[in-house]
């Protein structure tokens, strides 16, 4: 009998006294190891979250060390053992109600709204333990039932079946268990049902009267819960009690919900066959059939077999053979046991039609037909076979027309008795769901149900209606949500559709995410979070590429977030922070201060620059390194020097250089002073070590300037003064002119002045032979004017005369005459 509120309150528990922080977490860990787990509650944790949310935190604790008390006591004393199966999953369930009472995330399969605390209840008590608004879940049953007694009127005779309207049943909307009419809930109860309408109390959980339980314990084991009134299904009982194993065997102190064990060993329970014992480890159930093998006969004993002890009573499948009593036939039957009994044939015998009898007829004589018509009835029970007595069966089509109407009864017409009459017309009436056509051919009125999808969208918003096409409303959608911290230690489950605007539960473990940034072992732990981990504070101190360390706040790599236990978001709150931010980004340019050099190194070009921002730069002065061929200095502005020279570098041939010379090649042309001196510059291009012999042609004439002659500049350079006088003779006479002389040197050509200058004997001869041939000459001349002057005159007198002769004369005029 329930109990009021005013009936129930003087004698209510009173509310047990809220036990420190201190003797809660001691108590959590000795007596309820699933607590056992959670960290303690830090003062100085920077991601703790606000001082509501760690009472409430607390304050889950502890309703849960006051829940889970009585189920701590009941094992005190006895320690569980490691092959036990653990209660664990039973107590996490309940913890996940408490949890989602707390944070008011129980929701209604129904209307999906919030279930308040000061809501009136209703909770389903053999299957699923859902909680449901009062109200809702009263609509719900009427309109269950409604249904229900429409669908057995529109089937059944109210007149012939009077219970079918009264046995009406409804379900949990959740785990679709059976309820009667008489079951509707007409009051809220608490989850143990003692109290009626239990008041509120922040000490207790929501919609909890705060008394043991009581409930019976699942098993029928006789015991009852020791949990302070809970939602939730009764975990296993937590008694210990003694037990035998499965075999009998051994005798062990067990968990009463698991009272049932193997011990390991064989099992020698005798079998089914009497002659072995079970073999298997020890086990539950009924032992397995024998499976040594034998020789074995069977029923009838004519065959033998090897088979299994469990399979040893076989049928060989053959007629049996055995002579009857008369000892004039055999057993027909197939192999059996036991006597083959009387012979059918013995005795009173008829025809086939069974109208005529026969007496004293030997059982081996077959009975004659009598000649009567047959009338045995037909397969089809209205008609008889209409042949004559015959032997056998007779024909199993009866083929006798008659007047047949159609299911529907729209058609009627004359037709074989075995061919079954159905019309082409389509049924138009609903089916029970009321929304669509039977459509059924030659339907008799009573449509089957539909069998279309309803395909309805669910309350939630989420699915459809797998059910088949119904009446009223469709059942609330069976799936849940499960909302769970990011480690997924602290969870609720609500209905499907209710997900939207619950917050995750808080968790005080800490954030198992191990760092990817540099910091792993001295990064300052967290608690439980979704998302990426908050960015690491200490300093990044990251070696850069010019060796400096980094002075920024840690950049680096970030993990994501744990997409399974991700809500899903909406487009307005997508994560816009990218892979960007998980990943990291690279160390900032280096800021350090270094002071630089020019390219050239050169005295006071020193300049001070941003690590980051420095780069080789050019003072803007000559290079002045030495070349390459030591005898002059890079012409070029200030640049990088591949190859120092310093002052008092000695050039050398060029080789195998590892290097390649940066200052500029040198393109003037040799200065150097070759020896021996020579008039001709070097040709070559500066260059390292002596220069090259002189190979110029160097004319010199003979001693006597009559021929020339040509010598290599270096060889003729390096002749001795004798050779070089020999070189120089052109090996004739001199040919020079004597001075105070008109004669020539006649000696041989040699170099200084003539040895003849002083006493040259041809002067006087020379001098007057050149007199008379001078005056030989001038007479020559005068007779050949003298000749060739008067020839000339006496050939122009020829002409003359020769062209006036030739001239046309012309006569005088009268004038001319007269004058």
């Amino acid at each position: 009998m329930h109990l009021t509120r005013s009936q129930a309150s003087p004698w209510r528990q009173p509310p047990p006294s809220r036990p420190s922080h201190a003797d809660s977490r001691n108590l959590s860990k000795e007596a309820f190891p699933v607590l056992a787990n959670s960290p303690p509650s830090t003062e100085d944790d920077d991601n703790s979250g606000s001082d509501e949310e760690n009472q409430g935190l607390v304050h889950v604790d502890t309703l849960e060390l006051n829940i889970f008390r009585g189920y701590a006591d009941a094992r005190n004393g006895c320690h569980e053992r490691a092959d036990m199966p653990s209660s664990e999953p039973a107590l996490a369930k309940i913890r996940d109600l408490l949890v989602a009472s707390n944070l008011k995330a129980i929701s209604c399969l129904i209307c999906l709204e919030k279930v308040r605390q000061s809501d009136p209840i209703w909770h389903c008590t053999t299957g699923c333990h859902a909680i449901y608004h009062l109200i809702c879940i009263q609509a719900w049953a009427g309109e269950a039932c409604k249904v229900a007694e429409d669908r057995a009127r529109a089937r059944l005779s109210l007149e012939h079946f009077p219970a079918a309207v009264k046995d009406v049943t409804w379900h949990c909307p959740k785990c679709r268990i059976e309820y009667s009419r008489e079951q509707i809930p007409r009051e809220s109860l608490c989850y143990c049902g003692k109290v009626v309408d239990p008041p509120v109390d922040p000490w207790l959980t929501a919609h909890s009267c705060g008394q043991i339980c009581g409930r019976s314990l699942s098993g029928g084991c006789g015991h009852e819960c020791k949990l302070l009134c809970h939602p939730g299904a009764c975990p296993p009982c937590p008694q210990f009690v003694k037990t035998f194993c499965f075999c009998g065997g051994i005798k062990d102190v067990r968990r009463c919900s698991h009272k049932h064990f193997s011990c390991g060993k064989k099992c020698s329970k005798e079998l089914a066959c009497g002659l072995h014992a079970c073999e298997d480890i020890c086990h539950g159930g009924v032992c397995p059939p024998c499976l040594k093998s034998g020789i074995h006969k069977c029923r009838c004993g004519r065959v033998e077999e090897v088979r299994v002890c469990s399979d040893s009573i076989f049928s060989c499948k053959k007629p049996c053979g055995k002579p009857m009593k008369c000892q004039k036939h055999w057993c027909k039957k197939v192999c059996h046991q036991g006597p083959c009994g009387e012979c059918e044939l013995q005795g009173k015998q008829r025809c086939p039609c069974g109208k005529v009898a026969y007496k004293e007829l030997p059982c081996d004589s077959i009975a004659p037909t009598c000649g009567s018509t047959c009338e045995k009835p037909l397969p089809c029970s209205l008609h008889r076979c209409q042949e004559r007595c015959h032997i056998g069966e007779c024909k199993t089509v009866c083929r006798i027309v008659t007047l047949k109407v159609c299911r529907c009864g729209s058609l009627r017409k004359e037709v074989p008795c075995h061919q079954d009459l159905q019309c082409e017309r389509k049924c138009q009436l609903l089916r029970d769901c009321r929304r669509h056509p039977c459509k059924r051919r030659c339907c008799n009125g009573d449509c089957p149900p539909c069998s279309e999808i309803c395909g309805r969208k669910l309350r939630c918003g989420n699915h459809k209606c797998p059910a088949p096409c119904h009446r009223g409303p469709c059942a609330p959608c069976p799936l849940a949500v499960r909302i769970s911290c990011a480690c997924g230690s602290t969870a609720y489950e609500v209905p499907c559709g209710a997900e939207r605007g619950k917050r995750p539960p808080r968790c005080l473990k800490l954030c198992p995410i191990i760092p990817r940034c540099s910091h792993r072992e001295n990064s300052k732990p967290h608690r439980c979070h979704y998302g990426a981990c908050p960015p690491c504070s200490l300093t990044c101190n990251e070696e850069l590429l010019c060796g400096h360390t980094c002075k920024e706040i840690c950049h680096g790599p970030r993990p994501p977030a744990n997409p399974e236990f991700s809500l899903k978001q909406t487009k307005k709150r997508k994560d816009q922070t990218g892979n960007a931010s998980l990943s990291g980004t690279p160390c900032p340019p280096c800021a350090e201060r270094i002071l630089m050099y020019c390219l050239g190194r050169h005295p006071g070009g020193e300049r001070v620059m941003v690590c980051s921002e420095s780069s080789l730069f050019s003072c803007g002065r000559l290079c002045g390194n030495i070349l390459a061929c030591g005898n002059h200095r890079c012409q070029k502005t200030c640049h990088d020097v591949a190859i120092p020279r310093n002052a008092g570098y000695e050039a050398k041939l060029p080789g195998n250089m590892d290097k390649i010379d940066s200052c500029e090649k040198c393109t003037l042309t040799c200065q150097k002073i070759r020896t021996p001196p020579c008039p001709h510059p070097c040709m070559q291009q500066c260059h390292v070590g002596t220069c090259s012999p002189c190979s110029a042609p160097l004319k010199r004439s003979c001693h006597c300037g009559t021929l020339s002659h040509s010598f290599p500049c270096s060889s003729f350079n390096n002749f001795i003064q004798e050779e070089r006088d020999k070189r120089l003779s052109c090996g004739g006479p001199c040919h020079r002119k004597l001075p105070n002389c008109s004669h020539l040197c006649s000696e041989i050509c040699h170099p200084g002045p003539c040895k003849m200058a002083t006493n040259c004997q041809k002067k006087e001869i020379t001098q007057s032979i050149m007199k008379w041939c001078m005056v030989v000459l001038l007479v020559l001349l005068a007779l050949s004017i003298l000749y060739y002057g008067v020839q000339g005159l006496y050939s122009l007198s020829d002409w003359m005369n020769e062209r006036e002769s030739k001239r046309p004369r012309k006569k005088p005029s009268a004038n001319f005459i007269m004058h």
